[in-house]
Order: structure tokens, then sequence, then C-alpha cells
């Protein structure tokens, strides 16, 4: 049993809502038992502009500035889902973003490691996720598809970002018997692919199709 991630917020009046979207991903298909906690209890309203704080606890997308955006939140347990934590791994997150998923999988996994190639979004991040309780994330500004070999090796991947292929140095730096969350495909549009490694090589299981902003880098698109 892992630290406790997440403090509950005096005066949080967006419980019920959380409840609701919680209701609406069982009702998308979503099993998984820690993965409804976890957004059960994970504040999404601190994760975007104040602006559309009403909006949170929909099931869609958001736009958080600087051409990104949070992505759905059954796109994210779906994915989540996919990658069957435990509570035990350490996971490398590719897309910092809003740091809306990175409190999702702090309250899933061991230790979270984060890479936000936008010093701006890095900075909102790491205080909504201070403001959330999360305590378990750690955050660097750099280029994702180079990964972070420090705190290699991983047990899960997640890249939140298109990529025309899954970068090189993030199956580098995957530890036996992980797994590796990406949306492949050009631009306009991806599959959401689930990648683990055998004897004979990388098995890529498309789960889903799905549209993500480009993952930029030395092994992504060109910006």
């Amino acid at each position: 049993m892992g630290p406790p991630r997440v403090s509950g917020a005096p005066g949080d009046s967006y419980g019920g809502y959380r409840e609701r979207l919680v209701d609406a991903l069982r009702e998308k298909g979503i099993r998984d038992l820690a993965v409804l906690k976890a957004v059960s209890e994970v504040p999404r309203h601190l994760f975007v502009p104040a602006s559309l704080r009403k909006q949170a606890y929909e099931d869609t997308s958001l736009p958080i500035g600087n051409g990104q955006t949070i992505s759905q939140p059954s796109t994210q347990a779906r994915a989540l889902e996919a990658l069957r934590l435990t509570g035990r791994e350490r996971v490398l997150e590719v897309g910092l973003g809003s740091g809306y998923q990175t409190a999702l999988l702090a309250q899933l996994a061991a230790q979270v490691f984060a890479i936000e190639r936008i010093p701006a979004l890095a900075d909102a991040a790491r205080a909504a996720l201070a403001e959330a309780g999360v305590r378990n994330a750690s955050i660097l500004v750099g280029d994702g598809t180079l990964g972070w070999r420090a705190y290699a090796p991983y047990d899960a991947i997640v890249v939140a970002a298109a990529s025309p292929d899954v970068p090189q140095p993030l199956v580098e730096q995957l530890g036996p018997g992980g797994r590796l969350l990406v949306p492949l495909g050009p631009r306009d549009a991806q599959v959401l692919t689930l990648v683990t490694f055998g004897a004979a090589g990388p098995v890529l299981e498309p789960l889903a199709g799905a549209r993500f902003v480009p993952l930029l880098g030395t092994h992504g698109f060109d910006a």
C-alpha cells in the first residue's frame, strides 16, 4: 500500500459532479474500479481554466491554453484501464498538459514522472497538482520523445499526444513486462494503441480511434 496521494479539499462542492461523471464512464463501459475511484476523487476542476470550471465534469475535452487540451475523461479512463495498474508501478507520462491525467496516475501507481515541453503548462500543472494534494509526481520540462532516463526503467509509459511511430527512446526505457500506451497515426486521426513486448518483439493492440494534439520533438512530429 503506497502513501496517500490526493488529499481531500475542504469545502469541495464538486463531489456530486464527479459522481455523475463516474456514472457516465460506467455507461460507456469503464469497469476498472480503481480507475473509477480515481475519477471520483481527483478534482478535475482544478486542472481547467477558471472560466471553464462549470464544464469540468462533462465528458468532453477542453482547451487549456498554448494550443493544448485536457482530454475527454472517457478517453483517459479507457487508456488507464488498459494499463492494468496495481498501485506498485513507476510510470512515465509524456505530455503533462493540465496535470489531470498525472493526478489520476498518481492515484493508480506508486510514482509518476511527467514530461512537458511547454514551461507555462508545466508551471500551471505543478500548481494544480499541489492544490489537489498530489505528492508522488515529479515534473520535467523538456522533449518528451526522449523520455526521462534518470528514473528508468518504467513499468508503464503513457504518451498523451499523437505520434507517427513509437519513439525508440521510450521503448528503451520500458522495463521487462512493461506496457506503453500511445496514440499512433497522422496528425488528423490516430488509434490509441497498447504496445507490449514479447519474445518476437513488439505487439501492438489497437484500442480505439482517437484524436490527440501532435507529439512534437526529436522522435515525434516536426513543429
